[in-house]
């Protein structure tokens, strides 16, 4: 594989060998080799009532929704974990004390 040094929009179907620095825009897919370091970044949650989460048509259980995903239901002030990426799928309390199914 070649080396070479760029700046700009980049896009590779073959990926990346060393280090990839500065800001990402977009999506990540594919398997990390190594570490991410986000020393300035966040984790952002789901922010949704108790009816959104309940909602099988609702974008948190449409748009994204993966098992492990979190979200904080706010009605409440519950963090919730998605057991599975179907509308459907059961919510669980993060505690493990209850779960909301989508319908």
């Amino acid at each position: 594989m070649a080396s070479t040094t760029f700046s700009g929009p980049v896009n590779s179907t073959a990926g990346f060998v060393g280090a990839v620095t500065g800001n990402v825009t977009g999506n990540v897919t594919g398997t990390v080799t190594g570490s991410i370091d986000a020393t300035t970044g966040y984790v952002q949650i789901h922010t949704v009532s108790d009816t959104e989460l309940a909602d099988a048509a609702d974008d948190v259980n449409t748009v994204g929704k993966a098992a492990g995903t979190l979200a904080f239901e706010t009605t409440n002030s519950y963090l919730y974990i998605a057991t599975g990426a179907l509308a459907t799928d059961t919510w669980v309390l993060a505690d493990g004390t209850g779960a909301v199914t989508p319908s």
